[in-house]
């Protein structure tokens, strides 16, 4: 299993990464855990337009799925014709949300392109993973994923404030991508999203391989990121996201 970081920007893209969107592959199966603005144009650094053979859609803020209306665009007005229907793991609502989204009434539909699936807790399996799904602590429905191939996993926290649900999702995952959206100081929003110490204090608790900060606001300083997260008490291998990295987990 290998995984890319395609966007890793959190709220708006950034001058260096776009918004998120993570590239998990296996057995030639290719799936995106999120689709954010900007996440086409670096996609394609990586794999071909048609190559996307599944999506999950941890939540409907415009930074984890807007990319699905031009990605609409390219698989239903391909030169080649209509490409077939990408299946699509995200809230019940999504059709409806990406479809006003695009608000182009007289053209095709969204589901013209893609095969939605609501989401619900649990485990399914998508091409060769295994794929669990847990609410986060978000004022809109949004899930945390876990990836599974081989023996080897991937957890991704979404968007969450503190919650119980990731450290049970990430628990000894060998890679956990959690968001880390504020800078650690009183009297943060609560419910929201995470600091650098907060999500180092769920990685410690998940007993997790390596911690990869992501979701990370342009106007934040990245490095305070890092500094907060060493406070957090987490002693595995711990680093920023950076658009276009990659781990081979073997």
């Amino acid at each position: 299993m290998k995984l890319t970081i395609i966007g890793c920007s959190g709220s708006f893209p950034g001058p260096n990464s776009p918004s998120s969107c993570y590239l998990l592959e296996a057995e030639g199966f290719r799936m995106l855990l999120d689709f954010g603005n900007g996440a086409l144009g670096a996609l394609q650094r990586h794999i071909g337009l048609y190559d996307v053979d599944a999506i999950c859609l941890s939540h409907l803020h415009a930074d984890h799925c807007l990319d699905m209306c031009p990605y609409h665009v390219v698989r239903t007005y391909s030169p080649q014709g209509p490409q077939p229907r990408v299946p699509v793991y995200a809230p019940p609502d999504a059709p409806q949300r990406l479809s006003s989204a695009y608000a182009m009434p007289d053209e095709p539909r969204l589901e013209t392109a893609f095969d939605f699936i609501g989401l619900t807790p649990g485990v399914f399996e998508v091409g060769p993973f295994e794929v669990t799904a847990a609410l986060m602590n978000h004022p809109v429905e949004t899930y945390g994923f876990r990836v599974s191939y081989g023996g080897r996993s991937v957890a991704y926290s979404g968007d969450t404030g503190e919650s119980a649900e990731l450290v049970k999702l990430a628990a000894g995952a060998d890679i956990l991508l959690c968001e880390a959206s504020f800078v650690d100081k009183p009297d943060l929003p609560r419910d929201l999203h995470l600091n650098g110490r907060q999500a180092a204090e769920h990685a410690a608790r998940a007993d997790v391989g390596t911690l990869v900060l992501t979701h990370l606001v342009p106007w934040n300083d990245c490095g305070q990121i890092l500094e907060d997260a060493s406070r957090g008490g987490f002693g595995g291998r711990m680093e920023l996201a950076r658009s276009g990295a990659q781990y081979d987990l073997g």
